[in-house]
């Protein structure tokens, strides 16, 4: 897997490569959070590209500055230094808006009411991986022009939808995963852009944000792998570049073969400051996901 992200050639006429590590700032990072900052970075710099730290904080009732802070002490301490950034998502309010209202005024966002037991009522799970995708209960018959309303959930429209592309197919292809071609109405239907309340949806900010600030390749871990259709049909309906890799991570389990999570204090990054040295953390991080760790510490040397 290093070999695949170090060696993969940057396409020409792509600009200025720059890879990206994006947390969220609702807990202390642990193992798979490392091992998602060790290899977008590694990758990123092996291209000779630089490396962005965006800060991931639009759920404002889980966000807290202070993980925000330890996360980039916790960055600082493995020798992960970022060329740009922190950007927060928190501060980005106002282009997060404008993109909305072009494509409220393509005729394609429209006001949702539904409370979560509507959701539930109406839910029709994927037949691979019970993944919901939403029924269309208050989608308009006609196209929806005018102002954003700030008193419901707003949803962008997926094909077949007036005034949208005729497929609602979106196709990319992975490093790790392969080639993918994702049916957005059977995976997500139409999709929150922004909450009741005024959140900003993940997949709406991630799309933005990576176009805006210039990633040409995302490395991350595989339980995003099919947020990749959404967010490039964001980007392709605003007519905003899109990243030029994707490489999704298995993820990284504990001994009972669970995903490792911020609820595994043992592995979090405070027991593991108290406990070990950085270069202890990334012979375990490479163990446990099958890279080679002095290939791994030696990439890292010719690198920094």
């Amino acid at each position: 897997m290093l070999d695949i992200l170090c060696n993969t050639a940057v396409s020409a006429g792509c600009g200025r490569w720059k890879g990206r590590f994006a947390p969220s700032p609702s807990g202390r990072m642990h193992l798979g959070n490392v091992y998602a900052a060790l290899m977008s970075y590694v990758s990123a710099k092996a291209k000779g590209g630089s490396w962005l730290l965006r800060i991931e904080d639009i759920d404002r009732q889980r966000s807290r500055q202070m993980w925000a802070d330890m996360i980039m002490s916790d960055l600082d301490w493995l020798g992960l230094g970022w060329d740009e950034g922190p950007i927060y998502q928190s501060a980005r309010d106002d282009a997060y808006m404008s993109y909305l209202e072009r494509l409220a005024g393509m005729g394609l966002v429209y006001p949702c009411v539904c409370t979560r037991a509507d959701l539930m009522a109406s839910r029709a799970p994927h037949a691979s991986d019970g993944h919901v995708a939403y029924s269309g209960r208050c989608r308009p018959s006609t196209p929806c022009y005018g102002a954003v309303a700030a008193e419901a959930n707003l949803r962008l429209m997926v094909p077949p939808c007036p005034g949208g592309p005729d497929s609602d197919e979106v196709s990319f292809d992975d490093l790790i995963c392969g080639r993918q071609n994702v049916a957005l109405s059977c995976y997500f239907g139409d999709f929150v852009l922004r909450r009741k309340g005024g959140d900003w949806a993940y997949q709406f900010a991630v799309a933005v944000d990576d176009a805006d600030m210039g990633v040409t390749e995302v490395v991350r871990g595989d339980d995003l792998l099919m947020s990749t259709a959404p967010q490039r049909y964001v980007m392709s309906l605003l007519e905003l570049p899109e990243p030029v890799v994707y490489a999704h991570l298995p993820l990284l389990k504990n001994s009972d073969g669970v995903r490792l999570s911020k609820r595994d204090r043992a592995l979090s990054m405070e027991w593991l400051r108290a406990n070990c040295y950085p270069r202890d953390v990334i012979v375990a991080v490479c163990r446990a996901a099958a890279v080679n760790p002095e290939e791994m510490l030696s990439v890292l040397e010719r690198l920094r």
